[in-house]
């Protein structure tokens, strides 16, 4: 499922191809058709994501919400010759053709494409917790769901309505960066801790949207500086610990580790994430 970043990037490239044009939208797999004749021909007045939701904007506070789930793809053609016919699957489609050119996107495969309200949207975005790509975000709000969880904190971070756009990549590698233990119940972090998690995030996921892809190792793990070959993931990145079962931690040496966590793969070292216990715990 794509992770925060990828739907910021989405929606400033649509943003770029369409904002202020003309146009033309259509549902070539008919499951969208009634809502798209309703937008066929109006001006699209922009895009914006909250976490993993993305909401394509149109005047009279009318909005197309999407989100991608695990399969889906929203691909953006901005500069075009021609615009092709639709092949296979196409659940809307965007074209846009004036003076500037032509420019199409289509939509295949994802979890939701619905026609909102503003209140609509209003509710997609209360429902989902702070997202650290959003200047409005407010991270206090996800911590006060944090401190009074007895969940593991490795599950916490992927609820969106906890924190909203962190995926399974930046869950293992933000708790990785912080050392902290995937399964430590969230009510046993200090403040201080989740906040330089969301501060870690901030910058994190903003690179992320600038070069399209994950980096979290820091320049002192790089290949170029550790002398070691760049990692080959169809994820692509340098990465501590997501899909390196069984390898070499880079900072400890110690074999990271992988478990299930509320269905996904989780990713740790347990040389560097070291088990929590409470102090009451220890005591007894």
């Amino acid at each position: 499922m794509p992770e925060g970043h990828t739907l910021h990037r989405l929606a400033a490239d649509l943003e770029a191809a369409f904002a202020g044009r003309v146009v033309a939208v259509g549902s070539p797999q008919g499951r969208f058709a009634d809502s798209a004749a309703l937008l066929d021909g109006r001006v699209l007045a922009g895009a914006e994501s909250w976490g993993k939701h993305l909401f394509v904007a149109f005047p009279g506070e009318v909005f197309v919400h999407v989100h991608l789930g695990l399969y889906g793809t929203f691909a953006v053609h901005p500069e075009v010759a021609d615009v092709p016919d639709p092949v296979g699957q196409v659940r809307l489609r965007l074209v846009a053709d004036d003076a500037r050119g032509a420019a199409y996107a289509d939509l295949r495969g994802a979890t939701t494409c619905e026609l909102l309200t503003r209140a609509g949207r209003d509710a997609v975005v209360e429902r989902s917790g702070p997202d650290p790509l959003r200047p409005d975000a407010d991270p206090d709000r996800a911590w006060q769901r944090i401190r009074r969880s007895r969940a593991p904190i490795g599950g916490l971070l992927m609820d969106q309505t906890v924190l909203a756009g962190v995926g399974n990549v930046y869950r293992a590698e933000i708790l990785f960066r912080h050392r902290i233990d995937p399964l430590r119940p969230g009510s046993t972090l200090r403040v201080g801790q989740w906040r330089a998690m969301w501060d870690d995030l901030v910058v994190l996921m903003a690179e992320g949207v600038r070069t399209g892809r994950i980096d979290t190792v820091r320049p002192e793990h790089t290949p170029e500086a550790m002398g070691r070959p760049a990692r080959v993931d169809d994820h692509g990145g340098e990465v501590y610990v997501y899909r390196r079962h069984g390898q070499d931690c880079l900072v400890c040496g110690a074999r990271v580790r992988t478990t299930e966590l509320a269905g996904r793969n989780l990713f740790w070292c347990p040389g560097c994430q070291r088990r929590f216990r409470s102090r009451a715990a220890a005591a007894g």
